[in-house]
């Protein structure tokens, strides 16, 4: 019989102490635990050491970075990567076992469905799901790779299968912790494509914030998940409103941020 494929589960974490034990809880069939952890001031490293993970701490310089770090940090090759604010499904976990019998002989990464709960109900339409992610990877073959730190993504070298299951997700604490991470987000890939060069339009300002919320609202089915998802699909349209005016305004010389006196 074929021995089974270690995997190394890695977390990066800040100020999570009311979710790491849940995260962690969820990757007991994961021969280990890293969790890279940026310097928290409550007890989210103390936690997680009592659950058997190794505990890192980094300075934190961008989410692709960090959880780069993270996987160079494993001490298997196969990696599963997760935020402390998702947990892994009791069907993904089937799947992923079921994979890792088999040796992980027909993928070098696979994704996965990730559902997230917003406000007392899972989102199953419109832009929130299945959002697809790659998070089960041979680092050997790929990575957290390219230069974006914010809506960072995954990439492996080789063929990636879909697994069944979700990865569920608890992203939002409160309606002003979303507003709050959404601009920043926004800020952040704003200032990101600037330096890639790309540029906001007058039509792009008009545009595509109300493409967002019909695409996601209505041809994407949201309304189905009732208020929750008309609010989600508002808040998200937002984001895209956000951002392009952020580029606008970086291309005109103007700043986005208030400068430091």
């Amino acid at each position: 019989m074929r021995a089974a494929v270690p995997i190394s589960a890695c977390i990066i974490t800040f100020n999570e102490a009311d979710r790491i034990g849940d995260c962690i809880a969820s990757l007991a069939f994961c021969d280990e635990v890293i969790v890279v952890d940026s310097q928290s001031t409550d007890a989210t490293a103390t936690i997680a050491q009592q659950l058997g993970a190794r505990v890192l701490q980094r300075p934190f310089d961008g989410f692709r970075s960090q959880k780069q770090f993270a996987v160079e940090q494993a001490t298997h090759d196969w990696v599963l990567c997760l935020d402390a604010d998702e947990r892994v499904g009791d069907a993904l976990r089937g799947a992923i076992e079921a994979a890792r019998d088999r040796g992980f002989d027909d993928a070098a990464g696979y994704r996965f469905a990730r559902l997230s709960e917003y406000f007392g109900k899972f989102l199953r339409r419109g832009n929130a799901y299945p959002d697809r992610v790659l998070r089960l990877f041979d680092r050997r073959r790929g990575g957290w790779r390219g230069s974006r730190e914010v809506h960072e993504a995954a990439s492996v070298d080789g063929p990636v299968r879909t697994l069944h299951g979700d990865l569920i997700h608890y992203p939002y604490r409160s309606l002003e912790q979303q507003l709050l991470k959404t601009q920043r987000y926004a800020r952040m890939m704003a200032e990101h494509d600037f330096a890639r060069g790309k540029r906001a339009t007058v039509a792009k300002l008009v545009l595509s914030p109300a493409w967002r919320f019909w695409r996601g609202y209505l041809l994407r089915l949201g309304f189905l998940d009732g208020w929750h998802g008309l609010v989600y699909a508002y808040v998200r349209a937002n984001y895209v409103r956000q951002k392009t005016i952020m580029l606008w305004m970086l291309q005109h010389g103007q700043p986005v941020t208030t400068p430091d006196r």
